[in-house]
């Protein structure tokens, strides 16, 4: 087993891309990309700070979260949260994000890729309220690239199949498993009462 450390031998590995796959990437959003944005209640964003770490960060909400300001601008709320705050700081030091919108029993995905900032401006954090709570912030991205990414991973992982699905008991309880992690000996939380402050807590 050898290591590839450039992209010649990626390219003795992987022949080029071609026809289809290079031309449908897009520098704005059209008719198809509002629509799957529409529909998803559900992305991953992608950030990397100016030290070369990297993060993921789940988003989710209602379908239609996320809204389209215009062709070339899309904007995200952040709901309450850990307070970590990964991906935010990672802007923060670099703007380029990546982000992948999944849309429940639809095997392909849409991706995009853009420049974002942090914004608490009171008009636009008032556009995302929900029950009468806003996001102390939003996160507006502007596109630099669109395009729909082919079903093969979704199809192989069996992803939307209901026979697919993991039971939650073939792992502990959130609690216990951060307990395990870090060490720690404080109490544990049921899985039962854990989805209750969850409930309780998500605007």
């Amino acid at each position: 087993m050898a290591r590839i450390d450039s992209i010649d031998g990626l390219r003795r590995v992987y022949p080029a891309a071609k026809g289809r796959t290079l031309k449908k990437v897009i520098p704005r959003l059209e008719i198809h990309s509002r629509r799957f944005i529409e529909l998803s209640p559900f992305l991953l964003l992608s950030t990397q700070g100016q030290d070369g770490g990297a993060d993921v960060s789940p988003k989710g909400d209602r379908p239609g979260f996320v809204q389209v300001l215009d062709d070339e601008t899309i904007t995200i709320p952040d709901r309450p949260g850990n307070n970590r705050l990964d991906g935010y700081r990672n802007i923060i030091e670099n703007p380029h994000v990546g982000l992948i919108f999944l849309v429940p029993g639809v095997n392909e995905t849409l991706r995009v890729n853009g420049l974002a900032e942090i914004r608490d401006d009171e008009d636009l954090c008032a556009r995302f309220e929900v029950d009468g709570k806003r996001p102390r912030t939003v996160l507006v991205v502007r596109i630099v690239e669109v395009f729909l990414h082919c079903a093969k991973a979704l199809v192989r992982s069996g992803l939307w199949d209901p026979a697919a699905q993991v039971e939650r008991a073939a792992l502990p309880t959130m609690s216990r498993m951060i307990n395990d992690q870090a060490g720690l000996d404080g109490p544990e939380e049921s899985q039962a009462e854990m989805e209750a402050r969850y409930k309780s807590q998500l605007y």
